[in-house]
């Protein structure tokens, strides 16, 4: 008898969209706007949406993840998702969470150092042993496409390979992300950053010299990288609960 998989919520995500459908803008005359929420609303918006993930793939096995507070990659750049500050959360965003947490079935869980993308990773990553039953990413974040495995992403269920998660993540590097606030190289996009993946030779030396064309660095290079890079079980000391940085290989005659 097969076991249903693990679905591996995006905590995050799917919390704040409840939450945000859920506010509700009232102008009570004389200047005075209110902003309000209903929860009730929230909370339900939420369920459906992971009755609609266990439907559509088979399972009633949940696991939500949420961020810690402490993410690593602040102590990285003081740049990462400083464009954030003073951003609110949609209202009832904290009690929702709360709520969710308290749901057994959702078995909602969190690393003070990690984002959720990160937990995400390492888990679905996680080596399996002979049994154990296999993992879905659900998430709509486009940057679980540099995780390996199975992923639920707009709608459709995909198996990212090896190649294509290392290429992803790459081009990511190369690109930076406004809205984490990391770089990337100056003056490659999207097209210019899928052909040097793609071309002849080791991929993370035709990164590498990509960023000192610019006029950047190694440094430079390996700072977006992991920034960009979403961890895996290899990249967890799970004795020390720490992120373990990814270092490159040596490529070019160091």
């Amino acid at each position: 008898m097969t076991s249903d998989p693990q679905l591996l919520i995006d905590g995050d995500l799917y919390a704040y969209q409840a939450a945000v459908v859920s506010e509700y803008e009232a102008d009570w005359g004389d200047g005075c706007i209110v902003l309000s929420t209903n929860l009730d609303q929230a909370k339900e918006a939420f369920t459906l949406k992971m009755e609609g993930f266990k439907q559509a793939l088979w399972s009633e096995d949940l696991a939500v993840i949420f961020s810690g507070r402490n993410n690593f990659r602040y102590s990285l750049t003081s740049t990462y998702k400083s464009n954030r500050k003073g951003t609110r959360k949609p209202l009832g965003y904290g009690a929702l969470v709360d709520w969710i947490r308290e749901q057994p079935e959702y078995k909602a869980t969190s690393k003070d150092c990690l984002e959720a993308d990160d937990y995400l990773g390492i888990l679905s990553t996680k080596p399996r042993s002979a049994g154990t039953i296999p993992r879905i990413i659900v998430s709509g974040d486009k940057d679980m496409q540099t995780i390996p495995g199975q992923l639920f992403y707009q709608g459709e269920l995909r198996t990212v390979t090896e190649d294509e998660a290392e290429a992803y993540w790459m081009i990511q590097t190369l690109t930076g992300d406004t809205t984490d606030g990391y770089k990337g190289c100056p003056g490659i996009g999207a097209v210019n950053a899928a052909k040097i993946v793609t071309k002849a030779g080791t991929r993370w030396e035709n990164v590498r010299l990509a960023f000192l064309k610019a006029g950047l660095t190694e440094d430079d290079a390996l700072l977006q990288a992991r920034l960009a890079r979403i961890l895996r079980y290899e990249d967890w000391d799970a004795t020390n609960q720490s992120p373990i940085l990814w270092t490159p290989p040596i490529t070019h005659g160091e």
